[in-house]
């Protein structure tokens, strides 16, 4: 369960570029640069993809699957097979605008352990949560987020595995100009309700908000116990992700601020064991991701400075995923990217990380 968890994170559009943490960029300055070519683009969409999950099948890996949202008033969420094709005895249809979905592993439900993949149901104010790989819905109906608040229309998911009790946790973001500046963000804890579905408990309000834009991307690094968001047009806020830790509220860091075009989106982690590993954080209009230190800088963890830039065939891409177990077909893991033209696009991890010269 914690080593898959350790494995994904969710990135955007790019070839990868390395470059010195001091190094001021600008769009121009590799605008030129050819972007690399995914392995596979999937089938296409009816109306809008947005963000994918990878689901890591730990039993044949060749079976693993890869989880996609259609942004519509009448959405659905895609489940893929590693050749790109549909498989549509699985797909959910009839979502009212479902946004970002996220995956866990290992969730104990009606005395099982089980994997789950979680969406948001935009217009529907609700989180849908599915049994995988069969997509079974075992949420009662749905679970409301943002009670007895004016902005309701949930958008971002990142889900929270706590280590030193395997609690899961859904941490949600929201789209409305009526939001507060302070709060923005809430988390609920994902429990059996005693009959194997699943139900949310309201657990805290946090995040600040620069009332500009909105906040859609979350992300959640397990190991090291931050939650990572995109302030859209400011920059990208770090905060503990546990609800019970000392300080919890307060904010670590804020970063990226002047390393973007235009909107700061889709977060992902990658993480090695050590501790160390990558943000990678999109500048959605300009095709472009940013990388930064997971670990930070020497002496100082909530210090990330930019490291490189990422440039693939996806088209103002703001969702991803990416795994490190080794797939058919995709050398040291299988990296997926939303792209405007309703597909997904699957990457080989390893020819990523060559291009950047990144560790892996």
């Amino acid at each position: 369960m914690h080593f898959i968890q350790s494995v994904t994170l969710k990135v955007g559009a790019g070839l990868l570029i390395a470059v010195s943490p001091l190094a001021i960029f600008s769009s121009d300055s590799i605008a030129d640069e050819a972007a690399l070519t995914p392995r596979t683009v999937t089938e296409a969409v009816r109306y809008d993809t947005d963000d994918p999950a990878i689901w890591i099948n730990t039993a044949d890996p060749a079976a693993s699957l890869v989880i996609g949202t259609d942004k519509d008033s009448d959405g659905a969420l895609y489940v893929f097979d590693l050749r790109g094709k549909i498989l549509h005895d699985k797909v959910v249809r009839g979502l009212l605008r479902p946004n970002n979905v996220d995956i866990a592993y290992g969730i104990m439900v009606g005395g099982k352990l089980i994997d789950v993949a979680v969406v948001t149901e935009r217009y529907a104010h609700r989180l849908r949560v599915y049994r995988l790989p069969d997509m079974t819905p075992i949420d009662g109906g749905g679970i409301p987020v943002f009670e007895g608040e004016q902005a309701r229309d949930v958008m971002g998911i990142a889900l929270y595995t706590r280590q030193s009790d395997s609690a899961l946790f859904a941490i949600v973001s929201r789209s409305d100009t009526f939001a507060p500046t302070n709060g923005y963000l809430h988390q609920y804890r994902l429990v059996d309700d005693g009959s194997g579905q699943i139900r949310g408990l309201y657990t805290r309000a946090f995040g600040a908000w620069s009332g500009v834009k909105e906040i859609e991307a979350v992300a959640v690094d397990n190991e090291l116990g931050y939650v990572y968001y995109s302030d859209e047009h400011y920059g990208i806020r770090k905060y503990l992700a546990d609800p019970l830790a000392e300080d919890a509220d307060d904010m670590l860091a804020e970063f990226g601020k002047t390393d973007f075009t235009s909107d700061h989106e889709g977060i992902s982690i990658y993480k090695r064991d050590d501790g160390t590993g990558y943000l990678l954080i999109s500048d959605q209009q300009a095709d472009l991701f940013n990388v930064y230190a997971r670990e930070g800088t020497h002496g100082n963890p909530n210090e990330h400075k930019l490291l490189a830039r990422i440039r693939l065939s996806t088209i103002e891409s703001d969702g991803s995923d990416i795994s490190s177990v080794a797939l058919p077909g995709f050398e040291g893991g299988l990296f997926v990217a939303m792209s405007t033209d309703k597909t997904f696009q699957f990457y080989a991890v390893k020819d990523l990380l060559r291009a950047a010269n990144l560790t892996p």
